[in-house]
């Protein structure tokens, strides 16, 4: 079962609810079962985001009696009813169903009033021990008062030198007993233990634990900062060849397994945007025949026009890859798909291109790269044009990859207000993506660092 993080269900119920778009559309944009996102939306317009603080509890018999009548008196369907109580999973709601009309529910409430009367009786009867004035205190109880107060007031001093976020935290049980231990030559431990209100049995537990630091600490640091470096664009297989090129010798599962405990998770990618739009004149044949390989720079490039949305506006990017080491050699943006696009893009890649290399460009059938100053310009530099068939984008699969990494890595976890600060951050990343993104067919190496390599 696919575990989604806080981060991408934010993301997506975001998307839905601020591009008015229906369940399905956004679902199939993240690659998502319609049914879970409407799960989510309906969760989080409730609870907000502590609707993904969902935790493994035992729901008492009161509580679910509450559910089943809430959902007869108003008609709510499982789906509702768990979204509405904040329950991780609807199923649950016809096996307490079942438990209601079989009597169960019933018995267990039954007993439990039982239960709390008897307790009741009990506690209405207590052993209350008398307060004697100090006065009327023998020396030895006045001895063990002073010292239990002396005790007190030791661990009330250490707990002032104590940060108060680590009591907040789980382990504060683990910080307890760590004073407790400090004091406890120097006073009695049972008073030690009155005073920071901790049973002994829970004491000598994490007492066992005390010394023993996580080994994996100074691992998962490096991790947490390859991650915020890269702004989680990361899967495990990334981080752990960037670890082994800080020096760090370890092994993928433990990498994926402690990127599991930190709930680290890679970009999952949506689907892609498809840009074709139908056969406009006559195209040059198909010569790449999807053999994305190249043993040399310069020597296969490919290139296509992707769309983006923004308040309203759109931007559009030309670039142009080389198949060599995935660099993106040139590239430009408009806020039209107008020829100049494609003209200012191929002009900027000619510029880079070495006097003796004479690379095939491959495309789709767009009518940008079947224009006739397109094809003049193409001749002009000695490039062979080569073009997918018609309506299929696999045979320019290389380029659709690298707008879904773009998208999925930055467009879509990203806000933007204008084109304009949009187009600042194709910049940074295409300059990212160039010289720091390590790609694992290239030896955990960046485009540019594999071509200065092989150089």
């Amino acid at each position: 079962m696919t575990t989604y993080s806080k981060q991408f269900k934010l993301s997506a119920i975001e998307a839905f609810i601020k591009r008015g778009r229906g369940f399905r559309h956004v679902a199939n944009q993240f690659q998502l079962d319609p049914t879970l996102l409407r799960r989510w939306v309906v969760a989080y317009q409730h609870h907000g985001e502590a609707s993904f603080k969902r935790s493994r509890q035992h729901h008492s018999a009161e509580f679910k009696l509450t559910v089943l009548h809430r959902m007869l008196n108003e008609q709510l369907s499982h789906r509702a009813a768990a979204a509405l109580f904040n329950l991780g999973n609807s199923s649950q709601l016809g096996r307490w169903q079942q438990q209601y009309y079989s009597g169960e529910l019933t018995a267990q409430l039954s007993a439990k009033k039982r239960s709390s009367r008897a307790m009741s009786k009990q506690s209405s009867k207590p052993d209350e021990t008398p307060v004697v004035p100090d006065e009327e205190l023998s020396v030895a109880q006045l001895l063990r008062k002073i010292r239990k107060l002396e005790a007190e007031n030791a661990y009330l001093k250490k707990l002032e030198e104590l940060d108060e976020a680590k009591l907040r935290q789980k382990k504060s049980h683990h910080e307890k007993a760590r004073l407790i231990a400090d004091l406890h030559p120097y006073h009695v431990l049972a008073d030690l233990l009155d005073a920071a209100g901790l049973a002994r049995a829970t004491y000598y537990y994490q007492l066992k634990t005390i010394g023993t630091e996580d080994k994996c600490a100074s691992l998962k640091a490096s991790i947490q900062s390859i991650q915020h470096r890269h702004r989680g664009r990361y899967g495990y297989r990334r981080v752990t060849a960037t670890l082994r090129q800080e020096g760090q010798l370890v092994n993928t599962k433990k990498v994926r397994r402690l990127m599991s405990e930190l709930d680290l998770k890679c970009t999952v990618r949506p689907k892609k945007y498809r840009s074709y739009r139908g056969l406009m004149d006559e195209a040059s044949p198909n010569i790449l025949k999807r053999q994305f390989a190249a043993d040399q720079p310069n020597q296969k490039w490919v290139t296509d026009v992707t769309e983006f949305k923004v308040a309203g506006e759109k931007l559009y990017l030309s670039p142009v890859l080389d198949l060599y080491n995935g660099e993106i050699v040139a590239y430009q943006t408009d806020t039209r798909p107008r020829y100049a696009l494609v003209e200012t893009m191929l002009e900027r890649a000619l510029e880079k291109l070495p006097a003796d290399r004479k690379p095939m460009l491959h495309s789709d059938q767009g009518w940008h790269y079947r224009y006739p100053d397109y094809r003049q310009r193409l001749k002009e530099a000695g490039l062979e044009q080569s073009m997918s068939r018609k309506g299929n984008c696999l045979d320019n699969a290389a380029m659709e990859s690298f707008f879904g990494t773009l998208k999925s890595e930055y467009f879509y976890r990203e806000r933007f207000d204008t084109i304009d600060q949009l187009r600042v951050g194709i910049d940074e990343y295409i300059r990212y993506y160039n010289h720091e993104r390590i790609k694992m067919k290239l030896g955990g190496l960046s485009p540019v660092a594999y071509r200065a390599q092989a150089a």
